[in-house]
């Protein structure tokens, strides 16, 4: 997949939440204020201040006015994948953000697919990859950030983001049709993380081959949730986690009694929650940890990251019982990925010799999409 985008840069924090009805009550109150207090809440930096002409992200219909003037309503929040395992919203608003990477929201529609490399820790457990259908913003819990990696270089599921020539070449291998979903499927279950970035190894047996496609679409279709018409993720009747006390209003402490798989916010008590699924790490970081660390840490009083839910929506509960149902089916399969790393793999001499490598310049940018008019600051159309 050689074409990637580093991570986004967003600026300020309060343009992302858990919930959409915080983004609206942080856009209203930010724009009936006015003058030096508007300046304060927007938490200004050297790439955007209210003053910034700025163009419209593609595919988002905001308004392009300097954000000084602003009075309209609020945009539609769209679904980020902020970090590994953490959907929250964000406001698509181009004015807001430092560097919103415009090449990915040109891309970005219900065929796409996003490879999210994470940063690499040295003997550090957890995926080295991770795949998404919501917009990325590359954020890494430890380490140095990966790199995105769309699965298509054009909208509508066009030009897969594959070096020119691996297609044919594989299914030649193999003896089978070998689509760009089922490379991608190959990479989650193969990937192997390093210093210099992630690897995929390409088996020689066509057998190995078949079996780590499969297994790989196993694991996309648990990371997935069911956002592309599959079903979502659930554990055997049994091991389903429920809530055996309620969540209270404010819980300030999440903690794991492994004895009875019970996992604690406060005296709210989730189970059974597998052991798996509470030792999750990426990157070094407990995931259950990062996500309800996410949604409970005490923000500055005054700014308008402070502005959120009253309580605990009950929506949380139901992402967090998602979340552990996720944690533990990929867990539970981290025995058949060690498996695939057994047999011999191609060379880079055979993919030379095949003329796969070395890999143009230009699959290594992006295409030039040039399918709607995007509308610059202002009111005017950019020029792409």
């Amino acid at each position: 997949m050689p074409w990637s985008v580093a991570p986004l840069r967003l600026g300020r924090s309060w343009i992302v939440a858990p919930d959409v009805r915080t983004l609206r009550a942080r856009w209203d109150r930010l724009v009936r204020a006015e003058g030096a207090e508007r300046e304060e809440l927007f938490r200004p930096s050297r790439a955007r201040t209210p003053s910034s002409s700025v163009s419209a992200l593609p595919g988002q219909r905001t308004g392009t006015v300097r954000f000084v003037r602003e009075s309209g309503p609020c945009p539609e929040p769209v679904r980020l994948a902020h970090g590994p395992f953490d959907e929250q919203w964000l406001l698509p608003d181009h004015r807001l953000i430092d560097t919103a990477r415009p090449e990915l929201w040109r891309v970005a529609d219900d065929q796409q697919l996003f490879a999210v490399e994470q940063g690499f820790v040295p003997g550090a457990s957890g995926p080295a990859l991770l795949v998404t259908s919501a917009l990325p913003d590359g954020r890494s819990p430890a380490g140095r950030p990966g790199r995105i990696r769309p699965l298509f270089r054009r909208p509508g599921g066009e030009e897969p983001n594959l070096t020119p020539g691996l297609l044919p070449l594989l299914g030649e291998r193999y003896g089978m049709p070998v689509t760009p979903e089922s490379v991608l499927a190959w990479t989650v279950a193969a990937v192997r993380p390093s210093a210099a970035g992630c690897r995929v190894p390409l088996p020689a047996d066509p057998e190995l081959w078949e079996a780590g496609v499969a297994l790989g679409r196993r694991l996309t279709d648990i990371q997935l949730r069911g956002s592309r018409g599959g079903e979502r993720p659930r554990l055997p009747g049994g091991r389903r986690p429920y809530v055996r006390a309620p969540i209270p209003a404010r819980p300030a402490v999440l903690a794991y009694e492994p004895a009875e798989e019970t996992l604690t916010l406060d005296d709210g008590r989730i189970s059974p929650v597998p052991a798996e699924a509470w030792e999750f790490h990426v990157g070094g970081v407990r995931m259950l940890e990062q996500w309800f660390t996410h949604r409970t840490s005490p923000a500055e009083s005054g700014g308008l990251e402070a502005i959120g839910p009253a309580a605990w929506p009950q929506e949380w509960t139901s992402e967090l019982l998602e979340l552990i149902t996720v944690l533990a089916l990929l867990a539970q399969r981290d025995p058949e990925r060690e498996a695939l790393a057994r047999g011999e793999p191609l060379t880079r001499n055979a993919l030379r010799a095949a003329g796969v490598l070395p890999v143009p310049e230009a699959a290594r940018r992006p295409a030039s999409v040039l399918d709607h008019r995007e509308e610059g600051p202002e009111g005017q159309f950019a020029l792409l």
